[in-house]
C-alpha cells in the first residue's frame, strides 16, 4: 500500500468557466489498435496520454510498431494486417486496461509463437474467459487451457473460421473482439450482439472495413469481414465523457456555477448520463457540432442546481452509462428521495466491485443504501453536508472510485484524506490539474 495521499479540507467555491477535458480514452486505445493494421502513416491529435493508452503503445512497440508521441499528435507508422514481428517468448504488458488487454488479444490470432498477456493485479482478478472463448472457437489456442485469468498465453493458427457470435453481457469489449478478429480471419463474422458503446463499428465505417448493421429492439445484428488493405486514419480525438461527467457532477453540486466543456465525444451510446441526469433534474445543455467522422462532438452547458430529484432509472440505459454510475450515485445521495438502480452486475466486473464500494462509500457519508448483487437503492438526502473527517485507502486503486471520493470532498465538504492518488492517471491524468488550476480547488 502506497502511503502517498492528498488532502481536501474546503468546498469547491463557486465558478463560471469554460475548459477541455482529456481525449476519449476508448477511442484513443481504438484508434492505436486498428491504425497499427493499416498500411500507411496515421496521426492522432489530442491522443489520451494516461497509463492504460500507454500500455497499448508499448504492447505494439513490442510487435515491432512504430509509433511516435509528441505533444501535438501521435503517429502510427501502421504495419499493415498480421504485419506484427513476432518473436518467441514475447511477453505484453497490459498494466491496469481491460481494454487493452482484451482487445491486444484478437489482432495476435496469426501468432506463430505463444506470447503471454499480462497485467497489474487489479486487473489479474478480471475475467478473461469472455473473449478468450470466441477466440478459441475461432482457432486460437490459450495456455493454460481454460484458464480464466492473467497471465495467459496465446498461440495464433493459420487455419482460422469465423463465427457466429451471440454476445449478451452488453459489453463492447466482447463485440469488439470479434470483431477485430474478422481482420484476419477469412469469410463472414456474424454478430448478434446486446447494444453497447459503439465506437468500433464507427471507426470501421471510418476505415472502410466491410461491415452491416442492422438494429432491433436491444439487439445489433452485425455482419463484417476483412478489407482488402485497411488505410491510414487520422483522427482527432474529442474529450471524454467519462472523465466530463466529474466535472457536470461538481457544477451540479456546487452553488451558483456554470460549466462549459468543449469538444466532448457525443456518441449517442455513450450519452447515458445526460439521459439520467436531466431525469433527475439536471440543468445540461448540449450542442453538437458538424463533422465528416462518425463519431460526434460539441460542446456542454452545465448550471448548478437545487432541485435535484430521485430516479428509478429505466435499464434501457445502463450500457450507455456503465463507467458513469459511480458518479452519478453521488447525485443520488443529494436528490430528494429514494433512487433505483438495477441490472449493474457488470459494475462489480470492473477494476474493483464498483457497484459494492459505491454503496460502502455512501454508507460512510451518512447516506442509507440497499444493494444486492445487481442493484442498489440510495436513499437521497438533499441537505447532505459533511463535518466528519473521512479516509479513503482500501478502494482497489480504481480511478473512479478516487475520483468519486474527490468530488464529493469538494461538494459535500468534510475533511477528506485520499492514498493513492496516481490511480486517476489509468485514465485522466489531469483531474487533479484542473480540479486546482481551471477550478481553483485547494488540494494538497
Amino acid at each position: 500500500m502506497s502511503s502517498k495521499f492528498f488532502l481536501i479540507s474546503n468546498k469547491v467555491k463557486k465558478f463560471r468557466k469554460t475548459f477541455e477535458v482529456d481525449g476519449d480514452k476508448s477511442i484513443s486505445i481504438r484508434w492505436l489498435l486498428l491504425t497499427s493494421q493499416a498500411t500507411g502513416i496515421s496521426r492522432a491529435k489530442n491522443l489520451l496520454r494516461s497509463e492504460d493508452v500507454l500500455s497499448a503503445i508499448e504492447c505494439l512497440k513490442k510487435l515491432g510498431v512504430k509509433i511516435k508521441l509528441s505533444k501535438k499528435e501521435c503517429i502510427v507508422f501502421g504495419r499493415g494486417i498480421n504485419g506484427f514481428k513476432y518473436k518467441k517468448n514475447l511477453i505484453l504488458n497490459a498494466g491496469n486496461s481491460g481494454t487493452v488487454g482484451r482487445l491486444i488479444l484478437p489482432l495476435l490470432i496469426k501468432s506463430p509463437y505463444k506470447i503471454k498477456i499480462i497485467g497489474d493485479k487489479s486487473l489479474s482478478k478480471r475475467d478473461f474467459s469472455r473473449v478468450t472463448e470466441p477466440l478459441n472457437k475461432i482457432g486460437v489456442k490459450f495456455f493454460p487451457k481454460g484458464k480464466k485469468y492473467l497471465p495467459i498465453s496465446i498461440l495464433g493458427s493459420n487455419y482460422l473460421r469465423p463465427i457466429d457470435y451471440h454476445e449478451k453481457r452488453g459489453s463492447a469489449q466482447c463485440k469488439t473482439c470479434v470483431m477485430l478478429a474478422s481482420l484476419n480471419t477469412p469469410g463472414e463474422m456474424r454478430i448478434y450482439a446486446k447494444r453497447s458503446r459503439n465506437h468500433t463499428e464507427l471507426m470501421f465505417n471510418d476505415l472502410d472495413i466491410p461491415i452491416e448493421i442492422k438494429k432491433k429492439n436491444n439487439i445489433d445484428f452485425i455482419k463484417t469481414s476483412s478489407p482488402d488493405i485497411l488505410k491510414a486514419y487520422n483522427l482527432s480525438v474529442p474529450g471524454d465523457i467519462s472523465s466530463a461527467s466529474f466535472f457536470i457532477v461538481l457544477t451540479l453540486l456546487s452553488k451558483n456555477s456554470k460549466l462549459v466543456l468543449k469538444n466532448i465525444n457525443l456518441n449517442p451510446s455513450r450519452l447515458g448520463i445526460f439521459k439520467i441526469l436531466k431525469l433527475m433534474g439536471a440543468n445540461i445543455k448540449i450542442i453538437k457540432k458538424e463533422s465528416d467522422k462518425q463519431e460526434k462532438s460539441g460542446n456542454i452547458i452545465v448550471k448548478s442546481t437545487n432541485k435535484l430529484k430521485a430516479i428509478d432509472c429505466p435499464t434501457s440505459l445502463n450500457s450507455s452509462a456503465i463507467d458513469e454510475f459511480l458518479i452519478i450515485f453521488l447525485i443520488a445521495a443529494r436528490s430528494k428521495g429514494i433512487s433505483y438502480f438495477k441490472n449493474l452486475s457488470e459494475l462489480n466486473k470492473k477494476e474493483s466491485p464498483r457497484l459494492k464500494l459505491g454503496s460502502k462509500i455512501l454508507n460512510m457519508i451518512g447516506i442509507k443504501t440497499k444493494v444486492t448483487e445487481q442493484s442498489i437503492k440510495i436513499y437521497g438526502n438533499p441537505n447532505l453536508n459533511l463535518k466528519k473527517k473521512y479516509k479513503l485507502k482500501n478502494y482497489f486503486k480504481d480511478h473512479r472510485v478516487m475520483a468519486l471520493c474527490t468530488i464529493a470532498a469538494l461538494t459535500l465538504g468534510g475533511e477528506w484524506k485520499v492514498f493513492n492518488p496516481d490511480s486517476i492517471k489509468t485514465s485522466f491524468p489531469s483531474f487533479l490539474k484542473i480540479l486546482k488550476k481551471d477550478l481553483g480547488a485547494k488540494i494538497n
